[in-house]
This record gives C-alpha cells, sequence and structure tokens, in this order.
C-alpha cells in the first residue's frame, strides 16, 4: 500500500513539473550532434523546444569521424577530464535509450593507440600501469595480436595499447537516430538563419534572415564559429579561431591485403583509421587553422609511418571531406557558459564533440534549471 501510495505521487509530482515546464519555450540554435543532443536531454523535462539552422548538411557533424578516446585520454585532472569522466558513464546508458529508436546505434569497441616510436611506446607502457582499473592493455610489437595489423602495414614495428572502454560512434547513424529521437518527442527544425538574438522584457526574440522573429524563453546556442555572430564578444570576451579537419577514403583491390583484418577503430601515430570493408579504409584527420582546406595537408594522412605499404598513396584516394570545427581561444574547451540570464553557451568542441555530447547536454540542463 506504500508503495503503491509513492508511486502514485512520484508520478503526480513528475506531471506537475512536466505541466510547469511544457511552458517554457527553449530555441536551440545549430542543428549538429551537440545541439540535438542537448534537445534529447531537455526532451525529458517537457520543455517546448525547437532547433534552428539554416542548412544541417554543412554543420561539422556531418563530418565528424566519431572516435571517443576517454579512459584513454593521458590528462587525468582539470575540467576537461571530469567532462570525459561524465561523458564515459552517460554513453552506455544513452546508448541503451537511443536503441530504443534505431537498432544499428552502436558503440564499437576497442580503441587500438600504437606507435613506431619507442619512446611514446614507453610513455603508454607507463600511463596503463597507472590505472591498472580502466582496462587498458599494453601490446608490443611481437604480439599475435598486433600480426594482421603489422601485415597490413608492412615493415613498421607497431606497439601500444589497447583501450577495452574507447571506440567509436558512427556520427551518421547517431545523427539519424536523435532525429527519430527526437521526432516522436515531437521537437521540429526551423530551417532558418539566426541573425540577430535580443532580449525584450522577459523574452528573447530572435530575428532570422527571413525577417521573422522567433520568441523564446531561453536560447541555447550550439552553433559552433556562428555563436560569435549573435553575441557580443566585446562583452562576454570569447574567440573562436576555426580548424579544419580533412580526412580521406582509400580503395584498394590488392589481393593480399584485407582491411577488415585490422580492428575497428585503431589510432597509428596520432591518425585515425576506421575500416569501411576489405578494400576501403577511412584516415584523418587533418588540424588546419583555416576556413579552407589546403592540399598541403592532405600528406599527413600519408606520412605518419616511416614505411608505407603500396597501397598507401594518393592515387588511391575514392572520396575525401572536411569539416570546420572551433576551437577557443585563451581558454579551455568546450565553452559552457551563461552569458546573460536565459542565454547559455554551448560550443567550441574542437574535437571532442561527440564524446563529450552527454555530460556538456547534463550541464546544459542543470544550468536551465537555475533560470526557470
Amino acid at each position: 500500500m506504500y508503495l503503491y501510495f509513492f508511486i502514485i505521487t512520484y508520478n503526480t509530482l513528475m506531471n506537475n513539473v512536466k505541466d510547469k515546464f511544457n511552458k517554457i519555450r527553449i530555441l536551440i540554435v545549430g542543428s549538429g550532434i551537440i545541439g540535438k543532443s542537448n534537445a534529447f536531454e531537455l526532451s525529458k523535462y517537457g520543455f517546448d523546444i525547437k532547433i534552428i539552422e539554416q542548412d544541417e548538411m554543412q554543420n561539422s557533424s556531418n563530418a565528424a569521424l566519431g572516435i571517443l578516446m576517454g579512459k584513454i585520454y593521458q590528462k587525468r585532472k582539470g575540467r576537461s577530464w571530469r567532462l570525459r569522466q561524465k561523458s564515459s558513464e552517460l554513453w552506455p546508458k544513452w546508448i541503451n535509450i537511443l536503441q530504443r529508436y534505431n537498432s544499428k546505434l552502436k558503440f564499437e569497441k576497442p580503441l587500438f593507440k600504437l606507435t613506431s616510436d619507442l619512446e611514446k611506446f614507453k610513455k603508454f607502457t607507463t600511463f596503463a600501469n597507472n590505472y591498472p582499473d580502466d582496462e587498458l592493455e599494453i601490446i608490443e610489437s611481437n604480439s599475435y595480436i598486433l600480426s594482421h595489423i603489422n601485415k597490413t602495414f608492412k615493415g613498421n614495428k607497431l606497439q601500444g595499447i589497447i583501450s577495452h572502454q574507447d571506440g567509436r560512434i558512427d556520427p551518421k547513424i547517431l545523427l539519424e537516430t536523435l532525429n527519430k529521437a527526437l521526432k516522436t518527442k515531437n521537437i521540429k527544425t526551423v530551417n532558418a538563419q539566426v541573425i540577430q538574438v535580443e532580449k525584450k522584457f522577459q523574452e528573447w526574440n530572435l530575428k532570422l534572415k527571413s525577417g521573422d522573429i522567433l520568441k523564446s524563453d531561453l536560447v541555447i546556442l550550439c552553433n559552433s564559429l556562428d555563436s560569435l555572430k549573435l553575441i557580443n564578444t566585446e562583452i562576454h570576451n570569447i574567440k573562436l579561431k576555426p580548424v579544419i579537419g580533412q580526412a580521406i577514403e582509400i580503395f584498394h583491390k590488392e589481393e593480399n591485403t584485407n582491411f577488415l583484418s585490422l580492428p575497428r577503430i585503431l589510432n597509428i601515430n596520432g591518425k585515425n583509421l576506421i575500416p569501411i570493408n576489405k578494400e576501403k579504409l577511412i584516415i584523418g584527420s587533418t588540424d588546419e587553422y583555416n576556413f579552407k582546406p589546403d592540399e598541403f595537408y592532405i600528406n599527413e594522412l600519408f606520412e605518419f609511418i616511416q614505411q608505407k605499404p603500396n597501397w598507401l598513396k594518393k592515387e588511391n584516394i575514392s572520396r575525401r571531406w572536411f569539416g570546420i570545427r572551433s576551437r577557443p581561444e585563451g581558454e579551455p574547451s568546450p565553452l559552457l557558459k551563461t552569458l546573460e540570464e536565459g542565454l547559455i553557451l554551448c560550443s567550441g568542441f574542437y574535437k571532442n564533440g561527440i564524446l563529450l555530447a552527454p555530460a556538456c547536454s547534463a550541464w546544459v540542463s542543470e544550468e536551465i534549471k537555475k533560470h526557470i
């Protein structure tokens, strides 16, 4: 009887909370993985949520590789590490929930981090030994686990560590899944460009390029570099610089090379490799502080090992693409700030948008409750 009374009371309380929150309008500017993750997290409270994006296909999430490096991250203090810890705890829970909307969504593990540099390998070894509970496995060049890898990268004696808790989430499938989840919660995306954000009286007015005005109680800016166009940077002293990341797909026809013999997620001397099938492999990415990709940096994707196998050459590029990310200047990434009452910035993720999405969405959720 007491349990029944508790359940009825709890459900009544939650319904009252949702009744209160569904009158609160939230506009999220930016429909990448960060914007949609914020919408997904906030949807459980019953807010009236809309996402605004001029062109979904142009946001940087469409160029992400989806590599999640949490436990393998060697800096074990500071805000960045705390966010990684939080996201590492939340991602399995998010996957379980999101798989209800799309069974194709998976967290592929483990992640191999390898090097041909002996000094770096020693650092990897020390790091793994210092954290025995984090499932970091040391693999030396003579390990049978590396036999297929060293065969594919002929002549290179690679060694390193395996992180059994890190891996990859396919960004395309993640975006598709978030879209399905948000659709069931009646959260819609408005295809428009925001040119001005201004507070009038107790509500926020978002002026669109079309001349229309959208009104809201709270605004979350998740639109990377474009967020600078909507805030007074002199008052808030926020600086973001563009960072281009180029990636390539290699196609080969060598009989003795099968990319599917490689681990699903592989990092060699700082470059990420993702096998697609036995003949196709993705390699990425570059760091270019510019708005346009430079052909010069493509060389990095071929020079990460000393002795290159025959298939690793530019003539075998079957596809190439790039994405523009934003990196904060003068402060750590990402930017999680309340700029004014009801105006929140969640941007500047640099390379870790997918990894940190759950933790940062949780931060935004708690921050919003302070404004209500």
